[in-house]
């Protein structure tokens, strides 16, 4: 299957997965092809039945997330944790919320 996957900047590309393909799979491609840790990603799926993909949901098929081919997904990514006083909350985008 071949998803689509948004980032930060806006930027669109593809990635291509297997139509059996976990959420771990998806993200080990997003890591191959665009050099992102996927120890850090966080994928949003451009659903309002399906809208955050948690670390726990890794092991789960895409289908079961509610991933198919054509799906348009959001990566965002967890902070480093680099043990400083400031600290970061994640929030949902706008359009992502209602």
């Amino acid at each position: 299957m071949k998803v689509v996957v948004e980032n930060l900047t806006g930027t669109l590309f593809y990635v291509e997965v297997e139509n059996d393909g976990t959420v771990e799979d998806l993200k080990r491609e997003i890591e191959a092809q665009m050099k992102l840790p996927c120890d850090r990603l966080i994928i949003i799926l451009d659903d309002i039945c399906w809208p955050l993909i948690t670390k726990d949901d890794e092991k789960e098929s895409l289908v079961n997330c509610g991933i198919q081919d054509g799906s348009h997904v959001y990566i965002f990514f967890i902070p480093v944790d680099d043990e400083s006083t400031q600290h970061f909350v994640f929030t949902l985008p706008d359009f992502l919320v209602g």
